[in-house]
């Protein structure tokens, strides 16, 4: 990696259907073998599945699930004089976001559903309640800093 310096952020168009950025990152991250059109495919039918549930709007929806998801600490291992410390450290917002797309997407993956449509669909209501798989991994990750906060003099 050169030291000279940092990679510059590429900018994604909004998505064709919302116009929503936050919602083209979630499709990309989904997308595998760059089969983009799948993706959106997924992505949409699922939003008409959550719409038919809720009855709500499902860019809201989505929204309101990824802040169920989004942790506000983590911890970063830290090595002082051959002891490694889990140090608890905030989180910055744009890493809050990628690991709360990251997080929903695998829990989607995992879930028994047939199709990874209704596999989505679910974990997006179960977020949305405050339940699931990707909101118990939030919980996880804040658990394990509230362990580690005897450590946060560790930070840098």
């Amino acid at each position: 990696m050169s030291r000279r310096h940092a990679a510059e952020k590429r900018e994604v168009l909004p998505d064709a259907k919302f116009g929503d950025i936050v919602l083209t990152k979630f499709m990309n991250n989904l997308m595998v073998d760059g089969k983009k059109a799948v993706a959106e495919r997924i992505v949409y039918n699922a939003f008409d599945r959550v719409e038919g549930k809720l009855k709500k709007s499902p860019v809201e929806v989505f929204h309101e699930c990824l802040d169920n998801i989004k942790p506000s600490v983590e911890v970063r291992s830290r090595r002082v004089g051959g002891a490694t410390y889990q140090v608890p450290v905030e989180v910055r917002p744009e890493r809050r976001e990628a690991l709360a797309i990251r997080w929903l997407i695998a829990a989607a993956k995992k879930r028994n559903e047939n199709t990874m449509e209704e596999r989505l669909a679910g974990e997006l209501m179960d977020a949305v309640n405050g339940r699931g798989t990707a909101v118990k991994k939030r919980e996880d990750t804040h658990k394990m800093a509230d362990a580690n906060k005897a450590f946060s003099h560790y930070r840098w």
